[in-house]
């Protein structure tokens, strides 16, 4: 490259061939560089997406002090934690989409008293919309939901009081609105249970210019609310699970293009504009045209355990420089802690994600 050019004296990651296909075994060099540190003694709150889960799984690997505050009960088989809600992020909230859905579960947390749930019927049994997949087999009655949800919500607000850190994936920009209420739910009524009316559902589509509205109305609702208390730090991440479905006219390739660009922008100006938020690179290491059949299951969905090693290997590398991480051979890093599990409980394990529901064969043309 001529040194008269403008590119001439760009170091090595600014180029396809050096930053990316010369870097193949190892992380690309310098794409990563923290804002700020996360220590091990700082309090992590996790949510977000399905993808989030491996976020916080690695987390506790690692040591770091990741808040539970709802934890599973001490009978509770460590296999069947997830099928209840226990165990995947900070509190029972289950997968959380969108930054619609973050704000609002936010909102109602804070609030004297919370909103009449939102509830769906299946069976002679009663679901929580708002988290309809922990538990399973729903609730014998509407007021003992009720109550659960209360409880649930003096968790969520005392998450958001103690943290130190909020690690955040967005994964869709997708979501169905309830038209009465305004509020969003985290999958589509009639798949877990419920049923779909047109004239009390929407489909929404949230774009950038929505999507930055409503983190940073999230961000000042947080800060009026944690009056008094330190600024905490968000790490931002993009979910590199595509949409297992898209609602919208779009075929669900593009649909899905669409989605990571946009979240990946909103991610990139939120960034930009704060000291106090930072972006991990997960969905760029996984979806690196280099490393794509390896990073991803047979389903081209799934991300795979060397595509979670390579993801979380460089927040490793920033944050925990002393520890080690294998990027090339991280068949156990996520595996049970026990060999003594069948196939069954090992499927129970795996990451819990209700819009893998959307792909069931009875839903397919």
């Amino acid at each position: 490259m001529p040194k008269d050019s403008p590119y001439g004296d760009l170091p090595a990651q600014a180029f396809w061939k050096t930053g990316v296909v010369q870097a193949t075994t190892q992380l690309p060099e310098q794409i990563y560089c923290k804002k700020f540190a996360i220590t091990k003694s700082d309090k992590i709150v996790t949510a977000g997406s399905c993808f989030a889960q491996h976020i916080g799984r690695v987390l506790k690997l690692r040591g770091f002090s990741v808040v539970d505050r709802e934890p599973p009960p001490p009978e509770l088989p460590d296999w069947r934690h997830q099928a209840y809600g226990f165990s995947m992020y900070s509190a029972r909230y289950g997968n959380i989409y969108t930054t619609l859905q973050l704000h609002q579960m936010v909102k109602e947390a804070f609030r004297a008293s919370p909103n009449r749930p939102l509830v769906w019927e299946k069976n002679g049994r009663y679901f929580d919309a708002l988290r309809p997949a922990i538990e399973p087999d729903g609730y014998a009655s509407i007021e003992e939901l009720t109550e659960h949800r209360r409880l649930h919500l003096d968790e969520v607000r005392q998450c958001f009081l103690e943290m130190d850190v909020f690690v955040f994936t967005l994964g869709l920009t997708e979501a169905w609105q309830h038209r009465p209420s305004g509020r969003v739910v985290p999958v589509a009524p009639g798949v877990i249970a419920g049923s779909y009316d047109k004239d009390k559902y929407q489909f929404l589509n949230l774009s950038v210019r929505r999507n930055l509205k409503i983190f940073r109305r999230f961000l000042k609702f947080l800060d009026r609310h944690r009056d008094g208390l330190c600024q905490p730090r968000i790490l931002l991440t993009v979910s590199p699970v595509p949409l297992t479905a898209s609602a919208s006219v779009e075929h669900v390739l593009v649909a899905n293009t669409y989605s990571k660009a946009v979240l990946r922008v909103v991610a990139a100006e939120l960034a930009h504009s704060s000291p106090f938020i930072d972006y991990l690179p997960s969905y760029e290491l996984v979806t690196n045209p280099v490393t794509i059949p390896q990073s991803y299951g047979t389903n081209l969905r799934s991300v795979s355990d060397y595509g979670v090693s390579r993801a979380m290997g460089c927040f490793v590398a920033e944050h925990d420089p002393e520890g080690s991480m294998s990027i090339d051979s991280s068949a156990t890093l996520l595996s049970p802690a026990t060999d003594d599990v069948t196939s069954d409980q090992s499927a129970a394990m795996a990451i819990a994600c209700e819009e893998e529901l959307l792909d069931l064969p009875d839903r397919l043309p």
